[in-house]
C-alpha cells in the first residue's frame, strides 16, 4: 500500500475530491467533508480514516492502528504501517468511510449527488476508434 494506491482507491468512489491540507497531506472527501487522510512525506501514521464506533474499538485493539491524533473522536483510527490491515480490508475499509460521511450529509447535499450520479449515468459511453 501506498499513498498512489489509496488515491486509486478513495478517487474511484463517485464524487471523491482531493486536496492537499496542512502542508503534506493528501486528504479525500465527498460532498466537501473528509473521509480518508494519508500524508505525503514520511509521517507516524500511513491512513486515518472513519470508521463506526464499534470497529473503532476493534480496530485500536489490533497491533499498528491507533486512534487517529485530534480525531479520534470522531472515530477515526490511523494506521502506524502499510502492514497493519491487508489491502481487501482497507478498500473495505475506506468505502466505509465514504459511506458513514455520505450519510451525514444534508439530505439536500445528498440527493444533489445523486441526481448528479444519475445523470453521468445516462450519458452515452464514448467508444474508441481505431
Amino acid at each position: 500500500m501506498n499513498v498512489a494506491w489509496v488515491r486509486r482507491v478513495c478517487m474511484a468512489l463517485p464524487h471523491a475530491t482531493e486536496e492537499v491540507l496542512w502542508g503534506a497531506d493528501l486528504v479525500f472527501k465527498i460532498g466537501g467533508k473528509m473521509f480518508a487522510a494519508a500524508p505525503l512525506e514520511p509521517a507516524p501514521a500511513v491512513l486515518s480514516f472513519k470508521c463506526t464506533p464499534e470497529e473503532f474499538a476493534e480496530l485500536t485493539e489490533r497491533p499498528g492502528i491507533i486512534p487517529a491524533p485530534y480525531s479520534a473522536r470522531y472515530h477515526w483510527v490511523a494506521l502506524e504501517g502499510e502492514d497493519a490491515l491487508s489491502r481487501a480490508e482497507i478498500e473495505r475499509l475506506l468505502r466505509q468511510s465514504y459511506d458513514l460521511v455520505v450519510a451525514r450529509l444534508p439530505k439536500k447535499r445528498q440527493e444533489e449527488l445523486q441526481a448528479t450520479k444519475r445523470k453521468s449515468s445516462l450519458k452515452p459511453q464514448k467508444t474508441s476508434r481505431k
